[in-house]
Formats: structure tokens, sequence, C-alpha cells
């Protein structure tokens, strides 16, 4: 189990209020880091960092509202901040490549494995991954992602239409 208190020094009851509320979700914010970067370990990384920034914020945290929000929202934060840090010279695919419309959906077959469709998913650009991982995967409401990403809903609802076609298309290129 994570403790915060050797870092950031409260009281053993803010620190046992944090770690009831929040560390319940610690296996979700590192399943949904890995959705969203793609490697296991640079997700181990990221979601400790989120419960750090939790920890270091939970005096701004208000009692009485969506917990699992509020690290999410902490998670697409760092996660933008990760990505920017480790990742500002590696190519996701070319623009044109992402930029093609598709206009016919190629069937899906239905004997995916969890590990196949992982693979699909880390092959979708960023701003598109995260907004399938929030929402399709984790089960936010278009309004959450909204607020977590900081975009207009038309635009959650676009990326996810995009974000679908391409991981439709990942899918069935490989013949899976």
């Amino acid at each position: 189990m994570l403790r915060f208190s050797a870092v950031f020094p409260r009281t053993q009851a803010n620190r046992d209020e944090f770690e009831a509320a929040a560390l319940p979700f610690l296996p979700e914010i590192y399943r949904t880091a890995v959705g969203l970067i793609g490697n296991r370990d640079e997700a181990e990384d990221l979601a400790q960092d989120v419960f750090m920034q939790a920890w270091k914020s939970y005096h701004r945290f208000e009692p009485g509202t969506n917990m699992r929000a509020w690290l999410h929202k902490i998670l697409v934060y760092r996660a933008s901040h990760f990505r920017n840090k480790f990742f500002r010279f590696m190519p996701f695919g070319n623009k044109e490549e992402q930029a093609v419309d598709i206009p016919v959906e190629p069937d899906v077959p239905d004997h995916l494995s969890d590990r196949q469709v992982a693979e699909a998913l880390s092959q979708v650009p960023p701003p598109y991954r995260e907004t399938l991982v929030l929402a399709d995967v984790r089960e936010f409401s278009y309004q959450e992602v909204a607020d977590m990403l900081k975009i207009p809903i038309g635009t959650v609802m676009s990326r996810l239409s995009r974000g679908r076609k391409l991981l439709r298309t990942k899918l069935t290129e490989k013949g899976l």
C-alpha cells in the first residue's frame, strides 16, 4: 500500500481519510493510465504521480463529490504532461493517416482478446485514445469526459466517433 505521509506530513486522520477514499481506485487509475499511454511501466509511474498529486491537493477535494472523477481528472491532466515530457519526439503515425475518413465500417471479429484490443488501442492517436478510454472503457458520461479533458462536449462526441472508427480499422487491418 502506498504511504504518502512520509513525503507530505498530514494528520493521521487526514491520511486515513484520504487512503480510505482514494486508494480503492488505485487499480482502476493504473488500468486507465495503461490505456492512455500504452506502457505498463510508465503507467505505474503515472498512477503513482496521480496519487501523489491527489494527496498534495487533498485539501481542495470537496467531501461528498465524486472521488473517482476527481482522480481521473488528475490522471488526464498528468498524462498529457507526461506524454509531452516523455513522448515529445515519438511519432504517432503520419498526419495523412490520421486525417483519412473511413467510409465503410469493416466487420470486427467476435474472438478478440483483451490483449489484441489493447494493442490496437495503443495505435490510436492519443487525443482519440484518451477519449475512448474514459468514455468507453471507464464509462464516464460525455459531460464528465468533457470536464476532465477541458474540451466541449461536441469535441468529445467527434473524438469518440473518429476514435472508434480508427480502432475498428486497426482491429480489422491485422485480420484479427
